[in-house]
């Protein structure tokens, strides 16, 4: 089976066997087009900035470039390749050289996730696509139903977190060919694995981004990210802009064959059309995909818009599957821990209420006023919506990276405190999610790093620590010097994942555990799922509580979970049969009104049991 996106733009293979390449490139007077060591053509000038040109000569695999006006030469900014990093010629690549076997797969319903985010470059000692796919086997043991990968769109240098790539149709050449991650993907369909990818439409990386010179109507001045220049999506000439990012969702989608996308930070996206990028973009991609199998569009939105979570009377999804849950998380750190710097202070005061809310209503601010975010009131209310619209997580590339030191949680807080909070997490009716590593405990840090160099380098690394300078422990400059710098190798380094640790004890035990976990999530839980609803909570203790599900008219699901060092009383006895607890005979505990330190305890109660 064949998979191309047509797009109109870059340097697309046509049926006749000829090479159509298309530039938009409205601030160039001319542009020249580069093919091999073939003489240079000057491509026809069309309306409205674009540039073209059908070549016959033009073969799968040449290098190509574009020249403009005399001057600069710059790759294509659609290339679906570019095997020498993001300066240099773009590859002709011919989607139908790569024959699909997965024409059955349809996906998997978005109750059943269970995601597992990873990095591609430092996942494996390789850190490759290739790489991953030899893991494949022991990830759908785990018992996860979608990886997310980390962007893999080019980056310059040699290692990237992805949030600093420039060509977004291209995956790094670092990780493998187009045709490597193609592979993975098919693998993953062939063990029931969905595959995400993160893509970020909300600014460019600082170097290797070329549009500047030639389309500067890219961009707008008029807003500002911090991260560059805010892409421009609702001024003039911003219809190419919009269509370049939808084109760019649809082809992961299409040609690659993805499951999802997770749109990163699009609380950095500013946009007053109607419809704005955000709908524009989901409704073309149910439109052209969202009938043939299950597409999963996911947000990142520090906003809270609980309307794009919006779902229809029957259940379908208007906009977007889910939203990462970073009130979930900051809550249940902040138990875990007891920090309280940054945006950890607006859950200093009652972390519990505010993780009972996530775990039953989805958000923790629902319009309330956030200190952090100079008392400003922040989301919408949540409560109408299926909790399947939440993605919550105890640790994620960013949570862990935006430390420091890049941390995880396994050398923060006290083990039997960290694993009644994954007993919680994984049985919760929102869905999970793991970082790499995280089902058996690693120890490895996960730092920021990046690959730039020369002066860029050398503003990042400052950059970097200076964004700690207003936390105590890092107003003295050696204290900050001591924080890895992003561009180092060794930084790097030591964020890859050590393998072989994950059959050592303690490592083993929580793999174990988790494995138990998800087994007992796709049991008891996923099947109650699609109409989860009615959640309820009370606070039992300063670090425990309550929370109760209807599931339908069938089933009420419930918990009881203390994450802190105090045995908690309760004021009602558990209804229902315990299906997982903690440890053995704690249903004699709390039975007997009290809930132990560190504890946690499922029930369930079907309609037909009596009280």
């Amino acid at each position: 089976m064949k998979r191309q996106y047509r797009m109109p733009f870059g340097a697309e293979v046509t049926s006749d066997h000829k090479v159509h390449f298309r530039l938009w490139a409205p601030a160039a007077r001319q542009v020249m087009l580069f093919v091999d060591d073939q003489p240079p053509v000057s491509m026809l000038k069309l309306d409205n900035g674009w540039y073209e040109w059908k070549s016959i000569d033009a073969l799968t695999d040449s290098r190509y470039r574009y020249q403009i006006d005399g001057g600069l030469f710059v790759p294509d900014p659609a290339s679906r390749y570019n095997p020498e990093d993001v300066h240099a010629a773009s590859q002709i690549i011919d989607p139908a050289a790569f024959d699909w076997q997965d024409h059955a797969w349809r996906g998997r319903p978005w109750e059943e996730a269970v995601i597992y985010e990873l990095h591609t470059g430092t996942f494996t000692p390789e850190g490759n696509f290739a790489a991953i796919e030899q893991k494949l086997d022991y990830l759908a043991d785990l018992g996860v139903t979608a990886i997310e990968l980390m962007p893999v769109a080019d980056f310059p240098g040699r290692c990237n977190w992805g949030y600093d790539g420039t060509l977004l149709f291209a995956p790094d050449s670092i990780y493998g060919t187009p045709q490597d991650l193609k592979h993975l993907i098919q693998s993953a369909h062939q063990r029931n694995l969905m595959v995400l990818l993160d893509v970020v439409y909300n600014h460019f990386g600082p170097e290797g981004n070329y549009l500047h010179c030639y389309a500067p109507q890219f961009f707008t001045g008029r807003h500002h990210t911090p991260w560059g220049a805010a892409i421009n999506f609702n001024n003039a000439a911003s219809r190419t802009v919009r269509d370049f990012y939808i084109h760019n969702a649809c082809y992961w989608l299409e040609e690659y064959h993805f499951d999802g996308l997770r749109l990163d930070a699009v609380h950095a996206i500013h946009d007053t059309s109607q419809p704005n990028i955000l709908e524009e973009l989901s409704q073309a991609v149910h439109e052209t995909l969202g009938s043939q199998r299950h597409i999963h569009l996911i947000l990142e939105n520090d906003h809270n818009s609980a309307r794009y979570l919006t779902r229809e009377r029957s259940g379908k999804i208007v906009y977007y599957n889910a939203q990462w849950n970073d009130d979930a998380h900051h809550a249940f750190h902040t138990l875990l821990t007891g920090e309280r710097d940054g945006y950890y202070a607006d859950y200093a005061n009652q972390p519990i209420y505010q993780l009972g809310r996530c775990l039953t209503e989805g958000f923790a601010y629902q319009g309330e006023i956030s200190g952090y975010r100079n008392d400003q009131p922040r989301g919408e209310p949540s409560a109408h919506l299926p909790l399947s619209a939440f993605i919550n997580f105890l640790q994620n590339h960013d949570q862990i990276g935006n430390r420091a030191f890049g941390e995880r949680l396994t050398t923060l807080t006290e083990p039997a405190a960290l694993r009644a909070a994954v007993i919680l997490l994984l049985l919760s009716p929102s869905v999970p999610m793991l970082f790499m590593g995280e089902e058996w405990g690693a120890r490895e840090p996960f730092p920021f790093f990046c690959g730039f160099g020369g002066d860029l380098a050398q503003a990042v690394t400052a950059g970097r620590r200076k964004e700690f300078a207003r936390f105590e422990r890092f107003r003295d400059p050696a204290a900050r010097d001591a924080i890895p710098d992003p561009c180092a190798s060794s930084t790097f380094t030591i964020a890859k994942l050590n393998w072989q640790t994950r059959t050592e004890s303690p490592h083993r035990e929580w793999l174990e555990l988790y494995r138990e976990l998800l087994a007992v999530r796709q049991r008891m839980i996923v099947p109650r799922l699609f109409d989860a609803r009615n959640g309820h909570f009370e606070i039992l203790s300063e670090q425990a509580l309550h929370a109760g599900w209807l599931s339908g008219d069938t089933a009420q699901l419930s918990v009881y979970a203390n994450l802190g060092a105090t045995p908690a009383n309760l004021a009602n006895l558990p209804l229902g049969n315990i299906f997982f607890s903690s440890e053995a005979k704690l249903d004699q505990h709390l039975n007997a009104g009290v809930l132990p330190a560190f504890a946690v305890a499922w029930y369930l109660k079907e309609k037909h049991e009596s009280v």
